[in-house]
């Protein structure tokens, strides 16, 4: 069983970018069901401000998880979003994870449906590529990078962008405390693609990872 913690406070963005303060938390919780397979909870709190029209956000996202073999996992999950202030949001999501040496990807793909908009299933595919390797021979220190895009194939509206809508960057390092604690420490960059100036925003985020 593990339990994991994320908190993510963004640093100012460029002049064009959003630059709201924010502060993440990503507590989950994994249960193996057999050597291959498990079931995760994993929840996640997300506190904006408002007054710029960004509204708080709450998950809880169930995942089903099954190892192929050493390299290839198979998820899936139901998530229910709520938004305070905003519209709700219930997802479905499929997921491949790959890791090859010091590479690592990750391939999800969201169906989206959002309260409001007379049950139409938005569709986006999220792809990620990143490598993650030991810093040190004892290998409690750990470095990593991954960037992953934001690919919607069917909007939420009809009026909603599709395409390539957004960019996520990534790069941190680990360290293993204990067998139980692994800290983290990543910096975070978000781009989201508009008609008019692209939406950037910055963040180092702070994971603390619990396993019991």
């Amino acid at each position: 069983m593990a339990a994991a913690a994320v908190i993510a406070l963004p640093s100012a963005a460029n002049a064009q970018a959003d630059e709201d303060f924010e502060l993440w938390l990503n507590p989950s919780v994994e249960v193996g069901i057999d050597e291959d397979t498990a079931f995760e909870l994993e929840t996640a709190q997300r506190f904006r401000d408002s007054e710029n029209g960004r509204v708080d956000t709450y998950f809880f996202r169930g995942w089903i998880k099954q190892d192929l073999n050493d390299n290839l996992t198979l998820a899936g999950a139901v998530e229910q979003r709520f938004n305070d202030g905003g519209s709700d949001e219930l997802r479905t999501m499929q997921q491949l994870s790959a890791s090859y040496g010091v590479f690592r990807g990750r391939l999800r793909l969201e169906q989206r449906f959002v309260d409001g908009n007379d049950g139409r299933m938005g569709l986006r595919l999220r792809p990620r590529a990143g490598v993650a390797f030991p810093l040190s021979d004892d290998g409690r220190w750990s470095a990593g990078a991954d960037a992953e895009l934001f690919w919607t194939l069917r909007g939420n509206s009809p009026t909603s962008d599709t395409g390539i809508t957004g960019l996520r960057t990534q790069v941190g390092v680990g360290y293993e405390v204990s067998d139980n604690l692994e800290l983290s420490l990543t910096y975070l960059r978000q781009q989201d693609f508009e008609d008019g100036p692209d939406e950037i925003g910055h963040a180092p985020l702070i994971g603390i990872e619990f396993s019991f």
